[in-house]
């Protein structure tokens, strides 16, 4: 059976290291080792240089399962096994729930692996979407709870979110997560929840909110790419009950088998919690010192973007008003600008761009400069129809908006 092309994924492994400025990425500025062992290890020996490297256990080490239940309430290390990555989770348990029947109600925008995988093992991916309300300070992105009603009736074996989200940063009230598990109860569905930014919250100081815990069939993937800005170690986790667990394991046999011995040592380090509290509180550092100058740059745009300001995550999700697919328009940036953006088309999110700042930012804004002139271009294209309108009643001041969510 084949699958679809992952199109954001191959568009970035093309492009990412041949550009000059890639503000296609979605985490913070990657830690050393050095980095790691100094603020995780706490002057600890770090011991490593003296590790054997045979095969490690399959799943994991205990003490890396243990650790890692420790950040989901009531988790053991039965509930836990390790991979290589967020994805390799995803697909671990995408393939283990979706190989023998069913269909996947699948949260849009996203990353669409999740989408591909259930076309690929179910046949069908249903969408239910996020969308902005409100205004001003109350401005958010809200989950469709008619959308969400509407494909819980088709009775699907998954309903799978990303909370928080990519690409819009946005995250899940209580009142939501709650309406996700009544829909899956009701659907007798698993909630499958990639919550691999969770601890990348832009004004809080805690966690957000984990999906784990909530309903008996929860199964939970992250891993320490994103929050924990250590995607090299290629550290991913699946929290889920212990006899899926098990499923997991058989699956993964078939994958990549065991996670890295080296990698495996350095996540005990990050996940005992007091290191991973001092890596998270980085990371929120960084967002929350990139953030405002992004804003500024997209509010300095007479009408173009309407954005919702992010909750968590080194993302801005936003939409423009340019008669110009943003396939096309992110392909033309790349081109003039060597800048790398990711468009909306690649979330099922349309006519958008995610624009990541978690990396040095005074090249993302030499990068942003660069942008502004392609966008200038293209909105001088539309503006004799601009003022065609405006000579009609139709008033051309700004309508840029966001929201400051705490």
């Amino acid at each position: 059976m084949r699958i679809d092309l992952f199109a954001m994924e191959r568009m970035q492994s093309l492009h990412w290291h041949r550009v000059r400025y890639d503000l296609s990425e979605s985490g913070v500025l990657p830690m050393t080792v050095e980095e790691l062992l100094r603020v995780a290890g706490d002057g600890r020996e770090p011991g490593f240089l003296s590790t054997k490297l045979g095969y490690p256990l399959s799943e994991g080490s205990e003490e890396l399962r243990e650790l890692i239940a420790r950040w989901y309430p009531g988790a053991t290390a039965a509930n836990v096994t390790v991979v290589n990555g967020g994805s390799e989770a995803n697909h671990l348990a995408l393939w283990s729930l979706l190989e023998r029947r069913g269909r996947l109600a699948f949260m849009v925008p996203n990353y669409l692996q999740g989408w591909g995988l259930g076309r690929h093992y179910a046949g069908t991916t249903d969408v239910f979407t996020l969308r902005p309300e409100g205004n001003g300070a109350a401005r958010r992105w809200a989950l469709d709870l008619d959308q969400l009603d509407e494909v819980a009736r088709r009775k699907p074996r998954v309903i799978m979110v990303c909370n928080p989200n990519n690409p819009t940063g946005a995250v899940l009230s209580e009142a939501e997560m709650e309406a996700v598990v009544v829909a899956a109860r009701r659907a007798r569905a698993w909630i499958v929840a990639d919550e691999i930014y969770r601890g990348a919250e832009v004004d809080s100081d805690r966690s957000s909110a984990t999906f784990w815990g909530r309903y008996d069939k929860v199964v939970v993937t992250s891993g320490l790419s994103k929050a924990f800005g250590l995607p090299g170690l290629r550290i991913g986790w699946t929290v889920a009950p212990a006899k899926l667990i098990e499923e997991v394991w058989r699956h993964h046999d078939y994958t990549t088998l065991t996670p890295g011995m080296l990698s495996d040592h350095l996540a005990r380090i990050v996940m005992e919690p007091d290191g991973r509290e001092r890596i998270l509180a980085r990371t929120r550092g960084i967002i929350r010192r990139n953030l405002p100058p992004l804003e500024a740059w997209l509010d300095g745009f007479e009408g173009l973007f309407d954005y919702v300001r992010p909750v968590a995550g080194a993302i801005v999700y936003a939409r423009y008003r340019l008669p110009i697919a943003s396939i096309k328009l992110v392909d033309r940036i790349r081109e003039r600008c060597s800048v790398l953006l990711v468009p909306g088309d690649l979330f099922c999110g349309g006519k958008g761009i995610r624009f990541g700042f978690g990396y040095d930012v005074q090249r993302t804004l030499e990068g942003l400069a660069l942008v502004r002139e392609v966008l200038l271009e293209e909105a001088a294209k539309r503006a004799p129809r601009a003022r065609s309108a405006a000579r009609g009643g139709v008033s051309s001041r700004s309508t840029t908006r966001r929201s400051k969510r705490a």
